[in-house]
């Protein structure tokens, strides 16, 4: 079964906490796909994954540029897995019907948005219906992450 992550915004944006998760699995050697509900959020996060840090950047494109199968990191509006991503980020809202074929969803969800978290709530129940592993991850002041 696939592993159901909610990590629960607080303090800290989407932001900053995505590229430091995307590092993460890059550095496990999975492949991602991060689903935004829009093409602007796409584009917006595109761009933030360019230049985050000046040190560095995540390596990336969008499911709009060609051979979407080649980016270790996919940025996308659709529920399709062209880069055969282990992990999908449903950030700012989007929804996934199925988990299959992920080792790992992550859902990323702003705590202060009524709408996002009854989504995450909506979600959590879908997943744990569904048999699937899942852990609540909350955000501390310090940016850090505790299991809940």
């Amino acid at each position: 079964m696939t592993e159901v992550f909610f990590y629960h915004l607080q303090g800290r944006p989407m932001e900053a906490a995505l590229p430091q998760l995307l590092e993460k699995c890059l550095e496990r050697g999975w492949r991602c796909v991060v689903q935004a509900a829009s093409p602007e959020r796409v584009d917006a996060l595109d761009q933030l994954l360019w230049s985050f840090d000046e040190a560095s950047f995540l390596p990336h494109g969008t499911d709009r540029q060609p051979d979407p199968a080649r980016q270790p990191i996919l940025l996308t509006t659709s529920d399709s897995n062209p880069n055969a991503a282990a992990v999908r980020f449903l950030v700012e809202g989007a929804v996934l019907e199925g988990f299959a074929g992920y080792i790992r969803v992550i859902h990323l969800f702003d705590g202060a948005d009524p709408d996002e978290l009854e989504r995450a709530r909506a979600q959590w129940r879908v997943a744990k219906s569904g048999g699937h592993a899942v852990a609540y991850w909350q955000q501390t002041p310090e940016g850090r992450w505790q299991q809940r």
